[in-house]
C-alpha cells in the first residue's frame, strides 16, 4: 500500500486534487473536453521540473563532463527505419470486434488478474472474520484509494467478484504478474484465452493481440514527399552526431553526450496521470565506451553504494523478492554486466535520492529476455514505488554497438574510433580478392551487390568460405533481397594474410541512462506528500529546498503600510543571491498563508513584523517542523543561501530560536 512521507495511508484523490488546485499540472485542452495522455504544467509544476533538470545537469552533465546537444524533434523515416523503430517500436493491442474498444494486451491481463487476486484476498478476509461464503463486493471496491480516473478504469472489472481462488491458481497468477513484461504477442494471446479474459465491461471476446507502432507519423515539406515521425526518444540525434562529438572531444575516449527534450509516443490507452502520456520530457545520456574495456575510472567512488536488485532470474522464477547488495558486489559477481553500466546505476540512485525520492521505494529491475529492447545486451530499470505500483522511471541499457553500426552500414559513413597503438601488432586476417575483369561481366548489374555481400562476411565466415572454395570450387552467396548466387575460384579468392597493425579501429559500445522526467516528478510529489496529524486537510509537500518551486515565502504580519517597503527590499536582496521567493500580503491569517504555501512545498518563510520596523530583524520559519529562528536580514539571507545550496541543515542555522516579538503591535 502506498504511504505518505510520514507513513500515513496515501489518499491519491486528495493529492490529485491538491496538485490540480495548486496548478502543478492540469489536463490539456480541458475546456474542449480534453484528450487523454496530454497534460499542461502550471507555474509550480514548471518550476519543479526546471529544478529537477537543473540538478540533473549538475549531477551528470557537469560532474561527468558530458557534451550536451539539442537535436531536432522531427525525424525522417529513413533514420528510424534504420534504428529499428519503424519495425519494432510497438506494443500489443487487442480489440473487441463488437464494440470496437481497444485494450493494451499486457495491461488488460495484468489488470484483470490483479482484480481477481484482490477479490481472492477479500474473500479470504471475509472467511477469516467468520463471514458466510462469497462476499458480494466487486474487485474495484477493495481498492479505495483511487483517483476519479482510476475509479473509472476499475469499473471495467466490476463483474470480477470477490471469491476465493484455489491456492494453485493464486500462485499461478502471481507468477504471471511477476513475468508480465516478458510476454510477446502470442503468449499474451495464450494467457487471454487460458484465463478467459474478456472485455470487462461487456464480457465480449477479444481478437488476438496485434502489434501497434507507437510513433506519431507525419510528413516533412509542402508536398509531403518526405515521410517522418515525431521522435520517440532523443537518442538517435546523439548517434548521428557521434563523429562530430568525438572530434570535438579531441578524439578522446570514452566520452558521453547528453540531451534533454520532448519525445512522443502514441500510447494505446494512456492513463495513470503523468505516468503514461503521449508527449513527455526525457533526459538521456549516451556514454560511448571501448567494447573491449568497459571499466570505469571512477567506479571505486560508487563501489559501496547499496542498491536493491530484482534480477531477471528471480522474476522468471515467479518472484519479486529483491536482492540488496553493493554495486561493487553486483558487478564482481556478474549480476550487472560491467563497471560502466554499474557506475551509472549507482549514479542514478544517488541522483534520485538527491532530489528527494524515498530510498525505500527504489529498486533496479533487470529486463527479461523477451522485453529486452532490440538493441540492448543488458538493461536495468530504476523503478519507483507509488500509488500505481512499481513504475519504470529510468532505464539504463547497454546498447552494445547496435546504433552506430546500423547507421554506418546504411549511410556508408564511418562511425568508428581509430586508436593509435603503443606498439604495432601482427594480425592474421582473411581477405577477399575479387577478379574484377571476370567478376563484372559475369554478374553484370548485380556485381556491386554480390561484392558487398562478400565483403560483409566476418572473419569466421570468410575462413569457412575459403575452405568451401578450396574443396568444392564454388561458394553460395546470399544477397540482401533473398536471392542466392554462386561464385567460383576464377572470380573470387579468399586468402589468410599477416598484417602489421599500427591503428586499431572499433565501433564504440553505448551505455544509455534514459530518464522519464514526468514520471520522476510525479513520484517525487507522492514521496514528498503528507498531512499534519492535527488537521488531515493541511497537506504538505516536503520537497528538498533545492527542488522546491519557491524557496521562501515573505509574509508581512499585517497590511500595515510600514511593512511594504521592507518586504520589497528584502525580496530584492534574496533574489540577488539567486533564491526564488514570493510575497503573500493578503488579508488571510499568518497561519493560513503559511498553510497554503506548505501545499506548494515552499520550505522556508520569513515574517516581517513590528520588531522588524524597530531593529530590522526578521523571523525565519521552516516548513516541516514549523520551527522559527530570528536574526538580522543579512544573517537570514545568508542562512537561506546555505540552506538552499545544502551547505547546512536547519540545526546549523546558528540563529536564536524565536519566542515572540519584543514590541507590541501598533
Amino acid at each position: 500500500m502506498a504511504t505518505t512521507l510520514k507513513g500515513q495511508p496515501l489518499d491519491r484523490p486528495t493529492l490529485d486534487t491538491l496538485c490540480r488546485r495548486r496548478l502543478f499540472y492540469t489536463p490539456s485542452f480541458e475546456i474542449y473536453g480534453g484528450i487523454s495522455g496530454f497534460f499542461d504544467y502550471g507555474p509550480p509544476g514548471c518550476a519543479l521540473q526546471a529544478n529537477i533538470i537543473d540538478i540533473w545537469r549538475k549531477h551528470f552533465v557537469l560532474e561527468e563532463d558530458m557534451l550536451e546537444v539539442d537535436c531536432t524533434i522531427l525525424t525522417p523515416h529513413d533514420v528510424l527505419k534504420t534504428s529499428g523503430h519503424v519495425d519494432k517500436f510497438a506494443d500489443w493491442m487487442c480489440k473487441d470486434p463488437k464494440t470496437g474498444e481497444i485494450f493494451r494486451a499486457d495491461h488488460l491481463v495484468e489488470e484483470v488478474i490483479e482484480a481477481r487476486l484482490k477479490g481472492d484476498k477479500e474473500a479470504r478476509l471475509g472467511e477469516k472474520k467468520g463471514a458466510e461464503g462469497g462476499v458480494q463486493e466487486t474487485a474495484k471496491d477493495v481498492e479505495e484509494n483511487t483517483s476519479k480516473e482510476e475509479k473509472k478504469r476499475k469499473k471495467k472489472v466490476k463483474n470480477i467478484m470477490a471469491v476465493k481462488l484455489p491456492d494453485e491458481l493464486v500462485k499461478e497468477y502471481e507468477s504471471v504478474l511477476a513475468k508480465i513484461d516478458n510476454y510477446d504477442g502470442d503468449e499474451l494471446g495464450d494467457l487471454i484465452k487460458k484465463y478467459d479474459i474478456r472485455n470487462p465491461a461487456t464480457g465480449g471476446e477479444l481478437n488476438p493481440p496485434l502489434a501497434f507502432n507507437l510513433m506519431f507519423q507525419t510528413s516533412i515539406g509542402p508536398t509531403g514527399g518526405v515521410a517522418g515521425y515525431l521522435r520517440p526518444e532523443t537518442a538517435q540525434g546523439q548517434f548521428l552526431n557521434f563523429s562530430k562529438l568525438y572530434e570535438y572531444n579531441n578524439l578522446r575516449m570514452p566520452f558521453a553526450s547528453a540531451s534533454i527534450g520532448k519525445s512522443f509516443r502514441n500510447e494505446i490507452s494512456p492513463r495513470q496521470g503523468l505516468l503514461r502520456v503521449r508527449e513527455f520530457l526525457m533526459a538521456e545520456i549516451e556514454h560511448f565506451v571501448d567494447p573491449e574495456d568497459k571499466a570505469h575510472p571512477r567506479f571505486s567512488e560508487v563501489f559501496n553504494v547499496k542498491l536493491s536488485f530484482l534480477p531477471k532470474g528471480v522474476q522468471q522464477s515467479g518472484s519479486t523478492e529483491v536482492i540488496e547488495k553493493t554495486i561493487g558486489e553486483a558487478v564482481k559477481e556478474g549480476m550487472v554486466d560491467n563497471e560502466t553500466l554499474g557506475y551509472f546505476l549507482a549514479r542514478i540512485q544517488l541522483f534520485l535520492l538527491r532530489i528527494g525520492i524515498d530510498k525505500n521505494k527504489i529498486r533496479f529491475r533487470q529486463h527479461m529476455n523477451n522485453e529486452m529492447a532490440h538493441y540492448a545486451s543488458d538493461c536495468w530499470d530504476a523503478e519507483l514505488f507509488n500509488s500505481y505500483g512499481w513504475i519504470e522511471c529510468v532505464g539504463c541499457a547497454d546498447r552494445s554497438a547496435y546504433d552506430l553500426s546500423v547507421h554506418s552500414k546504411v549511410t556508408g559513413q564511418e562511425l568508428i574510433v581509430r586508436e593509435t597503438l603503443a606498439e604495432p601488432v601482427k594480425k592474421d586476417e582473411w581477405e577477399v580478392d575479387i577478379e574484377k575483369k571476370i567478376f563484372g561481366p559475369k554478374f553484370k548489374k548485380d556485381a556491386k551487390i554480390v561484392e558487398e555481400a562478400l565483403l560483409a562476411l566476418n572473419q569466421a565466415q570468410r575462413e569457412a568460405a575459403a575452405k568451401t572454395l578450396q574443396t568444392e570450387g564454388v561458394l553460395g552467396v546470399s544477397l540482401p533481397d533473398g536471392r542466392s548466387v554462386e561464385v567460383d575460384v576464377t572470380t573470387v579468392n579468399i586468402t589468410l594474410r599477416s598484417k602489421i597493425i599500427n591503428v586499431r579501429e572499433f565501433t564504440p559500445n553505448v551505455i544509455e541512462p534514459s530518464f522519464g522526467i514526468g514520471r520522476i516528478l510525479y513520484t517525487l510529489i507522492e514521496h514528498s506528500f503528507w498531512f499534519r496529524p492535527e488537521d488531515v486537510n493541511r497537506g504538505v509537500l516536503s520537497f528538498p529546498p533545492s527542488v522546491a518551486p519557491t524557496k521562501v515565502l515573505l509574509v508581512p504580519l499585517s497590511s500595515n503600510a510600514q511593512f511594504t517597503p521592507i518586504v520589497n527590499a528584502l525580496s530584492a536582496k534574496i533574489r540577488k543571491v539567486g533564491i526564488s521567493n514570493k510575497i503573500d500580503a493578503s488579508s488571510a491569517s499568518i497561519g493560513k498563508r503559511y498553510s497554503r504555501n506548505d501545499e506548494l512545498g515552499t520550505p522556508f518563510g520569513i515574517t516581517v513584523d513590528f520588531q522588524t520596523v524597530k531593529d530590522g530583524s526578521v523571523t525565519l520559519r521552516e516548513r516541516d517542523g514549523t520551527r522559527q529562528v530570528r536574526g538580522s536580514q543579512e544573517e537570514v539571507v545568508e542562512v537561506l543561501r546555505k540552506l538552499v545550496e545544502g551547505e547546512i541543515g536547519w540545526e546549523g542555522t546558528g540563529l536564536k530560536e524565536f519566542v515572540g516579538q519584543a514590541v507590541d503591535d501598533e
